[in-house]
C-alpha cells in the first residue's frame, strides 16, 4: 500500500506543478494591480513604488521562484486587498465549499442507490424507463442553467427561498438542488448498470436457491459488487463539485472557495488566487488517492495489484 501511494504522489505532482505555475502566469494576465488599487489620480512615483514594494518589478520566473521558494517555507504571502495571510482567508472559505459539496454527494448516493436499484430490479418496466430518462436528462442539464432558473423561479417569483447567503436551512435548497440534479442523474445510471449485471450473476441465483430473501440478495450480495464502479464515479463527482462549485457559488453568494476565486481575480489578488488554488487541487489529488483506496478495499484484484 505504501508502494501504490508514493507511486500516486510521483505521479500526481507534476500536473500539480503545472497547475501552479499556470495559475501563476494566468493570473497576471488579468492587469496590473497598481491600477485597481491606485486612486486615478495616482503619480507613476506611486506607480512605480507599488510595484517595487510587491515585487511585480522583477521578471516572471523570478517572482515564480520566489513564490516556491517561500510556498516551501509555508509562506503564501499576503493579500493585496486586506492584508490578511492569503492561505488563512482560503483555508477559512474551504471548510464552506466541503459542506455543500459532501452534503450534495451525500443525498446524491443515496437517491441514486434507491432509484437505480429499484430499477434495476425491474429492467424494462415502466419504472425503470421512468428512471432512465430522468436520470439522463438529469445528467444532461448544465449547473448554471439550473442555478438561474431556479432563482427566477423559486426566489424570485415564488419568493420562497433566499437568493443568497448561508443563513438558515432555506438558504442550502437551491445551491444543494443545483449541484445534486447532474451527480444523481449520473448515478443512477452507473448504479443501475451495475445491478443489473451484478443481479444476473450466478452468486446471486445460488443465493436464491438456497433460499434468501430479495432483500438479503439485493442490499447484501449484489449492491455490495455493484459499489465499485459506483463508488469510483461517486469520487469522481465529488472531485469535480470541489473544483467546479466556481458557478454556483457565484450566482448563490456561497462564502465558498470558488467564489474567492472569482473575487480574486476581479480584484486581481494574486496571493489569495494562488493559495486558493493550491488547497483545491491538493484536496482533489487527495481525495483521488482515497478513491483509489476504497475501490482497492471493494474489489480484491485491484487490492492485489495495490499490494503488490
Amino acid at each position: 500500500m505504501l508502494t501504490f501511494l508514493r507511486r500516486r504522489a510521483v505521479s500526481s505532482a507534476i500536473p500539480l506543478i503545472v497547475v501552479v505555475l499556470g495559475v501563476f502566469l494566468l493570473a497576471r494576465l488579468s492587469g496590473d494591480p497598481a491600477k485597481l488599487y491606485l486612486p486615478l489620480s495616482a503619480t507613476a512615483e506611486m506607480r512605480e513604488e507599488f510595484t517595487v514594494r510587491n515585487g511585480f518589478d522583477r521578471p516572471l520566473l523570478v517572482q515564480f521562484w520566489d513564490y516556491v521558494t517561500n510556498v516551501a517555507q509555508l509562506d503564501f504571502g499576503q493579500s493585496l486587498r486586506t492584508g490578511q495571510d492569503a492561505m488563512g482567508m482560503a483555508l477559512q472559505a474551504f471548510p464552506a465549499t466541503l459542506q455543500l459539496a459532501a452534503t450534495t454527494m451525500i443525498l446524491a448516493v443515496v437517491g441514486a442507490v434507491v432509484v437505480g436499484s429499484w430499477a434495476a430490479y425491474r429492467p424494462n418496466s415502466l419504472a425503470d424507463r421512468v428512471a432512465s430518462f430522468t436520470s439522463m436528462a438529469a445528467a444532461s442539464v448544465p449547473d448554471f442553467w439550473v442555478a438561474i432558473m431556479g432563482v427566477l423561479v423559486f426566489a424570485v417569483t415564488l419568493g420562497w427561498l433566499p437568493t443568497s447567503g448561508v443563513q438558515g436551512s432555506a438558504a442550502w435548497v437551491l445551491p444543494i438542488a443545483t449541484l445534486l440534479i447532474r451527480p444523481f442523474g449520473v448515478l443512477v445510471q452507473v448504479v443501475r448498470g451495475a445491478m443489473v449485471s451484478a443481479l444476473s450473476a450466478p452468486y446471486v441465483k445460488v443465493a436464491r436457491s438456497k433460499g434468501a430473501g430479495e432483500l438479503r440478495v439485493v442490499l447484501g450480495h449484489a449492491l455490495r459488487n455493484a459499489a465499485a464502479p459506483a463508488l469510483t464515479v461517486a469520487g469522481d463527482l465529488t472531485v469535480g463539485l470541489v473544483n467546479g462549485a466556481v458557478v454556483v457559488e457565484t450566482i448563490f453568494g456561497w462564502p465558498g472557495i470558488g467564489k474567492l476565486m472569482i473575487d480574486s481575480i476581479l480584484q486581481r489578488d494574486f496571493a489569495v488566487l494562488q493559495a486558493a488554488v493550491l488547497v483545491t487541487a491538493l484536496t482533489i489529488f487527495l481525495l483521488n488517492i482515497l478513491i483509489d483506496i476504497g475501490y482497492a478495499l471493494l474489489d480484491a484484484r485491484v487490492r492485489e495489484g495495490v499490494l503488490t
